[in-house]
């Protein structure tokens, strides 16, 4: 069973009191936006007119029972929050409704995300991009990290190079550690070597982005899993994207030769991704040719 991810959740605040009632009872899921954050409380949120308080001990599930990060729980002020509804009670200032988003979380890695295991291929949505990584939403906003290594065969200066908060994508388990923390990887999803060099032809013209440069020559990124080499060339930087002629395509080499010919119109390529595997399994994963140099591989077993 999938779980949605929070960013990719329907608002649905603005019920009345009698469904609250109901959500209190079946325990479905609401997602709402958190107005504020109180030191020491938790989450403030206003459902439809009435009070409504998340608990900071009920903002999370850890599934070693590990304290919630105070910082965790700040960023998620004015963003999707899923929720169930634990109680309601009536004050001499009125109704306030407590919520746990721990509960929900609990049940998603009981029935989800426990099972995953190495080499299964998921769909999740990116939530933050640091320098070193990416946190991806793998089900009912519970995270887990992806490296910059295991983004691309293609090496990136910076994960935002590849990824931005909000972009739904798929990635595969890389590991599950002891305390049930999964770390991702990308790169296997996107294509071989071969795969990859088969979109492009000889003799024929594409537009690639800068990724080095180096003393005896230019990388340029074609394919986040394919780049070629291009002879050095006056005025041009890192992160530039630049039209470029394909001299030759060497599988039994693994490489593509590549002239620059200008720098292209556009400053910044899409982002959109070319999957060449969406679901599934993946027990092992060869990028190199048979007759390839370099053997780049991945054992998930």
């Amino acid at each position: 069973m999938e779980y949605l991810r929070e960013p990719n959740m329907e608002l649905t605040e603005n019920i009345d009191m009698e469904k609250i009632q109901t959500a209190a009872k079946t325990k479905d899921i609401i997602c709402a936006k958190p107005l504020v954050y109180e030191k020491g409380v938790g989450l403030h949120f206003n459902l439809c007119g009435y009070k409504a308080i998340m608990p900071v001990k009920e903002t999370a599930y850890t599934p070693d029972g590990s304290d919630i990060k105070e910082a965790a729980i700040i960023t998620r002020v004015n963003k999707n929050v899923c929720f169930t509804v634990k109680d309601i009670k009536s004050t001499d200032t009125g109704t306030v409704i407590y919520l746990s988003r721990k509960e929900i979380q609990r049940i998603a890695y009981k029935e989800y995300i426990s099972k995953l295991r190495p080499g299964d291929v998921i769909p999740c949505c990116v939530t933050h991009v640091d320098s070193f990584g990416v946190f991806c939403d793998i089900g009912c906003g519970i995270t887990a990290l992806m490296p910059i290594d295991f983004m691309s065969v293609s090496r990136i200066n910076s994960p935002s190079d590849r990824f931005y908060a909000g972009q739904n994508i798929y990635a595969c388990v890389k590991s599950v550690d002891n305390a049930g923390r999964i770390v991702l990887t990308h790169k296997e999803l996107l294509g071989t070597w071969l795969e990859n060099a088969r979109l492009f032809k000889p003799q024929s013209v594409t537009t690639g982005i800068v990724r080095s440069i180096e003393d005896y020559g230019v990388f340029i990124e074609l394919m986040p899993n394919l780049a070629g080499l291009a002879e050095s060339c006056d005025g041009i930087k890192n992160g530039d994207v630049v039209n470029v002629y394909i001299k030759s395509i060497l599988p039994d080499k693994m490489k593509v030769k590549l002239v620059i010919i200008s720098k292209a119109e556009t400053s910044m390529p899409s982002k959109n991704i070319k999957y060449f595997i969406s679901d599934g399994h993946i027990d092992f994963w060869r990028y190199s040719t048979d007759s390839g140099i370099k053997n780049i591989y991945t054992d998930f077993t």
